[in-house]
């Protein structure tokens, strides 16, 4: 009896600590067939992260009481076409937690959040997509200067507003370059970037700051952006404004104009796009027009198909090429993409 009691007393005991703390295992597996074409070439395969990006990840947390959570976030990206661990910043082809490795402290001051992550300059560029940055349909007005204005950037510190404050959310981001104080050019690598958005019943919309260092000080660049969606029901629809520009001796600005909106069509819901990219005084600008469908089947598996069309003019060559397909659009051609595929999310 003495003994079932203790037992009794020791599971009781675990589970109290077990409901304080939790791990998630959790993952998206998105995978179709498509095409991209230009200039009289093209190809055609299957593809990955059509509708939303293939990915394995854990999280959890633990409850430390008076309000004061710890967590941690760890998630990769996959190439699951291929069987690869290319994704989310990661070249492959082992797995790799690019995609998101932070661990946090939150409270009611809101979160303290440490690692690899999103920048928030790209989370405000792209939050007018209705394609979620992913396959053919994905815009193409962010990300101008590589390695400076990013999506994600790792050994960042970020804080983020808490969820009580009457709809209004936030978050500073600060990315340490970690060059040596003697280097000629000791900013280089660093980041900052701010976001503040107010979201409340139908209405959502933010606008943000980003200022990207690079190898030398001509190499910086700026980033501002703004966003809104209204939610009128029978219809969704989203306006964006991405404008980056670098500090060279001869400025390069992009200025980008994202228009979209979503509809319930059915058991799924349509999706259209339209992308505007003007880089100034050049005449190297891009349209495209992406629309879609996504068919729900229940409500972590969806199949989808998506149709991209994108006008290029000078020397532009921005694409719509699905994930897996490698394809290099030709300067001043027209591209068009089209996929169809199925995403299971667990």
């Amino acid at each position: 009896m003495k003994k079932s009691l203790i037992a009794l007393a020791v599971l009781a005991a675990s589970g109290a600590a077990m409901a304080q703390s939790s791990v998630t295992l959790f993952g998206i597996v998105d995978a179709g067939v498509g095409r991209v074409s230009a200039g009289g070439t093209s190809v055609t395969g299957v593809t990955n992260s059509g509708l939303a990006s293939s990915r394995l990840g854990f999280r959890g947390e633990e409850d430390l009481g008076g309000g004061l959570k710890a967590g941690f976030w760890l998630e990769g990206g996959m190439s699951n076409d291929t069987g690869t661990g290319q994704g989310g910043g990661a070249a492959g082809p082992g797995f790799e937690f690019k995609r998101r490795s932070t661990i946090s402290l939150m409270g009611g001051f809101g979160e303290v959040r440490l690692g690899r992550e999103l920048t928030v300059g790209y989370v405000n560029s792209t939050a007018a997509d209705v394609f979620g940055d992913n396959g053919v349909g994905a815009s193409i007005g962010k990300n101008h200067f590589a390695g400076v204005i990013e999506t994600r950037k790792g050994n960042g510190i970020s804080y983020i507003l808490p969820s009580n404050l009457g709809g209004f959310y936030g978050q500073v981001q600060y990315v340490f370059g970690e060059q040596l104080s003697s280097a000629a050019y000791d900013k280089a690598g660093d980041y900052l970037g701010a976001r503040l958005g107010y979201r409340n019943g139908p209405l959502d919309t933010a606008i943000g700051f980003a200022k990207g260092r690079g190898a030398s000080a001509a190499q910086d660049a700026d980033q501002f952006n703004i966003f809104a969606s209204y939610d009128l029901g029978v219809v969704k629809p989203f306006i964006g404004f991405n404008q980056e520009k670098n500090k060279a001796a001869v400025e390069v600005k992009y200025q980008s104009y994202l228009l979209g909106l979503t509809a319930p069509v059915g058991p799924g819901t349509v999706r259209v796009s339209y992308n505007d990219v003007d880089l100034k005084n050049s005449g190297n600008d891009a349209q495209k027009f992406a629309i879609g469908y996504v068919y729900d089947l229940s409500k972590r598996t969806a199949i989808y198909g998506t149709y991209a069309h994108v006008k290029n003019k000078g020397a532009a060559a921005f694409g719509a090429a699905p994930g897996g397909l490698t394809f290099t659009t030709p300067a001043g051609q027209n591209v068009n993409g089209y996929e169809f595929g199925v995403r299971h999310s667990f």
